[in-house]
């Protein structure tokens, strides 16, 4: 029988991790359509709340019901603004592994947020779900995703040469493919000893902006 995630929330001190709801929609199209987003994505442009409510009420439901995945809102505790979006995808049951990744709002960059929230979840991944492995990929030049994988404790495991499709603008305000490499990342349980003490001495959830 195939595995699955349960339907659950992660709190942190500053956000809740919870499953995306149509009450989202709104925020998570605007979120899609930064160029930031844009530039280091796949996402589809223009990212109409068409689009964004087929993700919620189709796409998340299905990647965590069949075992697949799992998308989750970045909510700020005290306000309940969407702030982000973490989902886990190319899960693999039998070795216990997954794919992180990670997309901060702009009006919510330079908080730390994305590392904060991808840090909760590896926890929660390696805790309550017992897997073994998480992998993170990052564009070569996205240094600020990268900051993020360094945070939470992952090791560089190597480059994939010409792996990956980023977006430019072009002269005309359009945008044309580039291509560039992947930096492959991962996390192991034993990597994440005293990582979330480490960021709260250092005050490291505040010190960049962040996006995948």
């Amino acid at each position: 029988m195939t595995s699955t995630f349960p339907n659950i929330s992660i709190s942190t001190e500053r956000l809740v991790l919870r499953p995306l709801d149509e009450d989202d929609v709104p925020a998570l199209a605007e979120m899609m359509n930064d160029e930031q987003v844009v530039a280091w994505t796949d996402v589809p442009q223009p990212y109409t709340e068409d689009r964004a409510r087929r993700w919620i009420t189709e796409y998340a439901p299905s990647q965590r019901t069949t075992g697949r995945g799992l998308d989750l809102a970045v909510t700020e505790f005290l306000t309940q603004r969407l702030v982000g979006i973490v989902q886990l995808g190319k899960t693999n049951w039998h070795i216990r592994s997954t794919e992180i990744s990670y997309v901060i709002a702009p009006w919510a960059r330079g908080e730390g947020y994305a590392s904060e929230a991808a840090l909760a979840t590896a926890q929660w991944l390696f805790g309550d779900q017992k897997f073994e492995r998480i992998e993170l990929r990052t564009a070569a030049d996205n240094t600020a995703s990268q900051q993020v994988a360094q945070k939470i404790g992952c090791i560089s495991e190597g480059v994939l040469r010409n792996a990956c499709i980023a977006h430019v603008r072009t002269e005309d305000g359009t945008w044309t493919d580039v291509r560039t490499d992947f930096i492959v990342w991962s996390i192991l349980p034993e990597d994440l000893d005293g990582v979330g003490e480490e960021l709260a001495d250092t005050g490291g959830f505040t010190s960049f902006s962040d996006w995948n």
